[in-house]
């Protein structure tokens, strides 16, 4: 099947993805920047850009870079016709503008006022005597002896330089008869040990840190044996590393994966970071080793890879300059202590992260191991955490003699190691192991258990649109259902059959799969809104997901649009959607919202002519996640979980004045800000507040289900924003 569907409209009626991208990262930035948050919270924020920005490079500017040289031909552009050199260009403008501001608001607000607040990065000059002699010690009994000085001379060649590495180059002179001669030289910064070096704690709870490259800058002149160090600089070369893996040619795919990941870092260049203040000598010379354009040069003006500040976000103390603490409040179904097959079995339970407990799902999975009843245990595992108490339940599910399987996916970007090394453990446990079909990723979240009853065999399954993380469960965002429902226990059995088998011919009940009909059953829920509104009948659609990208499905909402269905998207990241155009999409409303909590969950509301659907799933609308990826979507029907997404969760986020902006058809973001005399609404922190009455009330009842498009537009969360014509 293809992964293209030409577009429909011409180049302009789409946002070209990459810069959609970078102005995703700009409202990341845009809270660093934003004095009402906390400064540690800021800091964090500056962390994320960062680390966000690595990734961009390393993937998608590393890949318009492979297109440039292969010489792209034009009927390959996106739907928004730039070619890669254009994208390469406005890349490079926007990245250095947004680079040069995240900079500004580091030196200029948030260490002046984490200074204030008790936290400050000390020049090596102004230590005082007690805490000069400490990072002397520190330098001679743990950061020496794990350095190693380089030369750079016709004998010694440029070392190689590995992907995100901490640097610093150097110049240094020695006499050589009358004249002075210069070599160059490099030091690796040890990723073993901790960068930020807290050098004193004072009892009034203030804390003094120094980086580790500037303890190692001051003694450059003894690890090169005397010679002068004329200048130094700290720089940092970010790499291409995406996997580029012939599945259907590799007898082992593990074994496949884990030689591409030894020859990641190893792979092409695409950006030098190197202080602002460094030399042209050694500028250039970075520039040449590395066969870099100058445009691929970023001179920042304070430490190189602030990715590192995120651990003065985990310093003891300083609540004054952090958020309060989320605690996740555990879901009413559960927390009357019954056990949790009798609650799966009684009633669908929706479970809303990260406001709500991830430990009800690591419950299930445990709970299943032990049970004596349960025969089969089958789970999907995209992404987990270090010590993750699912997966040490599956291996003594297995230890205890039952069937378990472990679909693996070994290519989750950026966590192939960790899943690597998960796979081999249930391996030694006694797990299947499976690594999913050949070709496409396994990205779905799917869980099944298979337990015997004493009115027969019962599959419970969870569902969701989130990893099973738990580290990620509490910063992120996310939906998951757990049900008994039977016709959805047979479909995610024929899903399993499908991953592990290849099973085919399965016609499905609930559940909509990629890359088998996904695309194709979301278009036509569009176009049943579209053909309702030219029937006058209520026709409303609201999607909430992380990026929108597929120009089929982009035409498909304005064509909606025209026939006058009212629609709203709230898009955390990319969209290639261009609202607001007269004539083709003056009806459709898009914000994103970039808060404290990673927005990662799907969910999408068709109004049906007044019988409205609402599904949620695991996949954006992106061609990725339609052709080259096993996702899946699913209904929740249980009125009363149904309210609670239509009466509770949408109408907050769509109403939201505090944290969402809204994309203007030029494809800027205008932050949206509460009318004259109306209280602002910050939707996470309203949904925290809702957790926190649910747990406190269990017995509450659930009002009844509302059709969302009869809500009309407040300026409060009691109802939904219907939205205009513009």
């Amino acid at each position: 099947m293809p992964d293209r569907v030409p577009p429909s409209y011409p180049p302009d009626h789409y946002l070209n993805r990459e810069l959609s991208w970078l102005e995703f990262n700009a409202r990341v930035l845009e809270e660093a920047a934003d004095p009402s948050n906390r400064l540690l919270e800021r800091l964090k924020f500056v962390a994320i850009f960062s680390s966000n920005l690595d990734e961009f490079f390393e993937i998608r500017v590393a890949g318009l870079q492979q297109q440039v040289y292969a010489g792209v031909a034009p009927q390959d552009f996106g739907a928004d016709g730039m070619a890669p050199a254009e994208q390469l260009a406005a890349i490079e403008r926007r990245a250095h503008e947004l680079v040069a501001e995240q900079y500004r608001v580091l030196t200029e607000e948030i260490f002046p006022g984490l200074t204030a607040g008790g936290i400050e990065r000390v020049r090596l000059e102004d230590l005082s005597d007690a805490e000069q002699r400490h990072v002397e010690r520190l330098f001679r009994t743990s950061i020496l002896p794990v350095l190693t000085p380089l030369a750079i001379d016709p004998g010694h060649p440029f070392p190689h330089v590995n992907n995100k590495s901490l640097n610093i180059a150097l110049v240094v002179e020695r006499k050589s008869g009358r004249l002075p001669r210069r070599h160059f030289g490099v030091v690796q910064v040890p990723a073993v040990l901790d960068r930020i070096v807290i050098v004193s704690t004072h009892a009034d709870a203030a804390v003094r840190f120094v980086l580790l490259e500037d303890i190692i800058a001051r003694h450059l002149r003894e690890l090169f044996g005397g010679l002068r160090v004329v200048s130094h600089t700290v720089f940092r070369i970010t790499r291409n590393t995406e996997l580029t893996i012939e599945e259907d040619e590799a007898e082992d795919l593990l074994e496949t994966i884990e030689e591409s990941l030894r020859q990641r870092v190893r792979s092409d260049p695409v950006r030098l970071e190197i202080l602002a203040d460094a030399d042209a000598a050694l500028s250039e010379m970075l520039t040449e080793a590395h066969d870099l354009d100058p445009r691929d040069v970023y001179r920042v003006p304070g430490p190189v890879d602030l990715t590192a500040l995120m651990a003065l976000h985990r310093v003891d103390g300083f609540a004054a300059l952090r958020d309060e603490p989320l605690v996740p409040r555990v879901p009413p179904a559960f927390a009357q202590g019954r056990p949790v097959f009798d609650v799966i079995r009684s009633q669908d339970v929706l479970v809303h992260l990260p406001y709500e407990s991830f430990g009800c799902v690591s419950e299930f999975i445990e709970r299943a191991a032990d049970d004596p009843q349960v025969l089969a245990i089958k789970q999907t595992l995209y992404r987990t955490s270090g010590a993750s108490p699912i997966v040490a339940a599956l291996a003594r599910a297995a230890q205890n003699g039952k069937e378990v399987t472990a679909l693996v996916e070994l290519k989750a970007r950026m966590d192939e190691q960790n899943n690597i090394a998960w796979a081999r453990t249930l391996e030694r446990a006694g797990v299947h192991v499976v690594y999913g079909i050949v070709g496409l990723k396994t990205h779905c979240k799917a869980a099944l258990v298979v337990r015997r009853e004493a009115d027969g065999i019962r599959r419970y399954v969870h569902l969701a649109t989130g990893n099973y993380n738990p580290s990620t469960a509490r910063i992120y965002t996310d939906l998951g259902l757990f049900s008994a429902n039977a016709d959805l226990g047979e479909d995610t059995s024929a899903l399993f059959n499908l991953l592990t088998g290849y099973a085919e011919g399965y016609r499905w009940k609930k559940l909509g799969v990629a890359p088998l009909d996904m695309r194709e059953r979301v278009i036509a829920l569009i176009e049943r809104e579209q053909r309702n509104a030219r029937d006058g009948r209520a026709a409303r659609i609201i999607v909430k997901m992380n990026a929108l990208v597929e120009c089929s499905v982009i035409d498909a909402l304005y064509r909606a649009s025209q026939a006058g269905v009212e629609i709203d998207l709230v898009i955390r990241g990319i969209c290639c959607l261009r609202p607001g155009l007269p004539g083709v999409s003056e009806r459709i409303r898009v914000t994103s919202i970039v808060d404290k909590f990673l927005e990662h969950s799907r969910i999408f509301y068709f109004e049906n002519a007044g019988r409205p659907e609402v599904l949620l799933g695991s996949a954006d609308w992106m061609p990725r996640n339609f052709w080259r990826r096993i996702e899946t979507v699913f209904p929740i029907e249980d009125p009363a979980l149904q309210a609670r997404i239509v009466n509770d969760i949408l109408p907050l986020v769509l109403g939201d004045t505090v944290k969402a902006r809204e994309l203007r058809s030029d494809g800027t973001y205008r932050r949206r800000r509460p009318a004259d005399g109306e209280a602002p609404v910050r939707s996470q922190v309203a949904l925290q507040h809702l957790a926190r009455e649910a747990a406190r009330e269990t017995t509450e009842t659930r009002p009844p289900f509302t059709p969302i498009v009869r809500r009309p537009r407040p300026g409060t969360p009691q109802g939904v924003p219907a939205g205009g014509s513009g």
